[in-house]
Formats: C-alpha cells, structure tokens, sequence
C-alpha cells in the first residue's frame, strides 16, 4: 500500500505535524511525502531525510505558493492515480486540502485519526472525545487527516527516499491570495510547545490577562493558550484557542488558570502528561481531570507563583 503524506512547511522548515501524519502513515504501507509550493527546493531536501520516507514528490510552482486548496487539490488527485491514500495532518492547512480531494476521488474522508487498526480501520474521536469511534472504509482511496498529538514524531533525520520533480496544474482561478497576518512570538507556537498556561474569562479583561499570564509563560518559557471564552471576549487571539474549535494539544505541561473545563475545551488538551488547574470553585470540571489542582483566587496566585519560579 503507498501513501501519499502532504507536507505541511513554513520558512523553508517542515512542521512537526507533518512528522506525526509521517508515522500515521508508515503504519499503512509505503511512505512517499508531497512538498508543494514555491522555491521549495530545501524543503524538499529535507523531507527525503526523514526516517521512513521512500520518495519525495516536488511541485514548485507559483500557484503552489500560499497552498491554496484549489491549486493544491488537483496535484494530489493526478498523484493518487498511484497511491492508495492520501494522508494530511489536521491543521488548518490540512483540513483546508483533504475536504477538496476527497470530493473529487468521489470518497469519503476518515478525519481526524487517533490510531490506524489496519489498512482500511481507523479510531477516531467523537462526542468531543468522550467517546471512540473504529471506522472502517471501503473506499479504494483513502483521504485521512491525522491528528498530530495521537502519533510520535517521526525522526527528521535517517531517512534517503529519492526526490522527483512533477508538475503543478497550475492557477484554477478559483480563489486568490489576498493577504496574511501572521503574529510574531518569541515564545513556542502551541501545537510544539513542553508547556503550555492557558487562561480563560475569569481574567476579566485583555489587560488582566496578558499582565498575569504573560509573566508566568516566560519564565516558565511556556506557550500561552486560551478557552473559547477568553478568545470570545476578546482577551487573546484565535490563535491562542485550545479545545473542539481551536487547538488540540498535548504538551508535557498544561496549568489552566480559571478555566471551567468545559467538555470543548477538555477534548483540546485531556491529553497532556501533566494538568495543572487554579479555580475558585472547588466544583468545576476542570478539576476532575487535573493532576494538580489549587483552588484560590487566580489574580492573588498567579502572581505569587510567578514571582517564586
């Protein structure tokens, strides 16, 4: 069985969830990697190093620059004439391409897997990860999107699959790249990050919460998150969403300071090693999947535990 992996980069660098979907897919046959976009020739290069990579598909076109679905969906199509899946990881990059091409191989798409069972039997969440779910296809194609906190990181180095250059199908004239806004931070982006301190509405306001959490985040040189609510209220970005809607993490850490535990949220990080939870009710949900829990007034114990680490 080949598998065709989309290779999610950014700076000329492959992310990590590319090495998640990368081990995902080695559990179904023969590995080969597609690197689209534009001047993406390092990138390719570094993809073919990847342990248990076999062969390294290289599209370097304009069309291919902003990885628009419209542009990218074909490609893989035309690809898939000689593999038996397609397998992405479920980013925002991901979920935006997979939809695209399964409708076009006329299958249907097995979104968001936690383990694969055999060559056509996958598990995956449902209920918001309360329950799993074993799915079986029977479709001759597969289009999988794999969720990155479920599967190792394939190492990025020890692998010698060959690289082959293919053609771009070019601009569909579907949809354009219009702009990007992207935050600059210092500190590790989510979906990597050891450690994460995520903050919800109990904060009040933006200033509250970047004033207490910021601090905390740095010298424990954490990635900072947020619940739905948080993000609502306007008190961090989207980017900072963690749950059902946002992120799904699973750092080596995760301190969530007065957030509830909404069933949302929880299925975005029930998965870290460690939990950490500060509320003022005893009672909250968050508190039953906490390894650690303190329950006090999170803006007189945020920053004495910042000022003692």
């Amino acid at each position: 069985m080949k598998t065709l992996v989309w290779v999610e980069h950014e700076g000329g660098a492959v992310k990590d969830a590319t090495l998640a979907a990368v081990t995902a897919a080695s559990q179904l046959g023969e590995v080969h990697l597609l690197v689209a976009g534009e001047g993406v020739g390092g990138v390719a290069e570094a993809a073919a190093k990847i342990a248990g990579v076999g062969k390294v598909h290289v599209a370097d076109d304009a069309s291919l620059a902003h990885a628009l679905p419209e542009n990218v969906a074909p490609l893989v199509v035309d690809l898939m004439a000689n593999h038996d899946a397609f397998v992405a990881p479920a980013t925002t990059t991901g979920k935006n391409i997979a939809p695209r091409v399964a409708a076009l191989l006329d299958v249907m798409q097995i979104s968001d897997i936690l383990s694969v069972e055999s060559e056509d039997s996958f598990t995956r969440p449902i209920y918001a990860g309360n329950a799993i779910a074993t799915v079986q296809s029977s479709d001759a194609k597969k289009v999988i999107t794999v969720r990155g906190t479920a599967f190792d990181r394939a190492a990025r180095e020890g692998g010698s699959g060959t690289v082959e250059a293919v053609s771009a199908k070019g601009d569909s004239g579907l949809s354009g790249f219009v702009s990007a806004e992207i935050a600059q931070s210092e500190r590790p982006e989510l979906t990597s990050a050891k450690i994460i301190v995520s903050g919800g509405r109990a904060f009040g306001s933006n200033e509250q919460f970047h004033a207490l959490l910021d601090p905390l985040a740095d010298k424990l040189k954490a990635g900072v998150g947020a619940s739905r609510a948080a993000v609502d209220a306007g008190y961090a970005p989207n980017d900072y969403q963690v749950g059902q809607t946002g992120k799904i993490v699973a750092p080596e850490v995760y301190v969530a300071i007065g957030i509830s535990g909404a069933i949302q949220h929880l299925a975005g990080m029930k998965d870290s090693k460690v939990i950490v939870a500060i509320n003022k009710d005893e009672d909250a949900p968050i508190f039953q999947v906490a390894d650690i829990g303190l329950v006090g007034d999170l803006f007189k114990i945020v920053p004495e535990l910042t000022q003692k680490l």
